[in-house]
């Protein structure tokens, strides 16, 4: 089986609910998520979402993943196949670590896995990678300048 992890991170002065918040809050992706937008549904465990990437300079994809696992205000994971299982399969995990008072490392990442993942690599590195860079940057500046995840700052 093959196997392919990408990781981005970025520190966020906010609390971990205030990122959660924004995380979560899949309605509002529109307004500040270029990578990551519509994503429709709910983040609770064993729900069906629909998710459309789009990569910078990229073609936007579709995918119909399913939350695994919700741990409020730390943990949202999804998982994503192409197709059948075993082809390429995505899991998409994002992390909030909490730094100090209202500070935390926001931590994207996906681990692949599937029969396609020697051919996806490289647009693997080059698109999506970059778009986790890009919503990293958005979710940032969204909850410390003030959008709505920002809990009152």
């Amino acid at each position: 089986m093959f196997r392919k992890e990408i990781r981005s991170n970025i520190e966020i002065q906010a609390s971990p609910e205030a990122v959660w918040k924004a995380l979560t809050d899949f309605e509002s992706f529109r307004e500040w998520n270029a990578f990551m937008r519509p994503v429709v549904g709910k983040a609770l465990e064993d729900a069906k979402l629909r998710v459309q990437i789009r990569p910078p300079g990229g073609r936007a994809m579709a995918f119909r993943p399913t939350v695994t696992k919700v741990v409020q205000n730390r943990e949202l994971r999804w998982l994503g196949r192409l197709w059948i299982p075993g082809l390429l399969d995505g899991e998409h995990i994002f992390e909030i670590e909490p730094m100090g008072p209202d500070r935390v490392r926001f931590v994207q990442r996906e681990v692949f896995t599937g029969l396609l993942v020697p051919l996806m690599a490289k647009g693997i590195d080059e698109q999506t990678l970059p778009g986790f860079g890009e919503m990293n940057r958005a979710l940032k500046e969204r909850v410390e300048t003030g959008g709505e995840g920002s809990a009152g700052k």
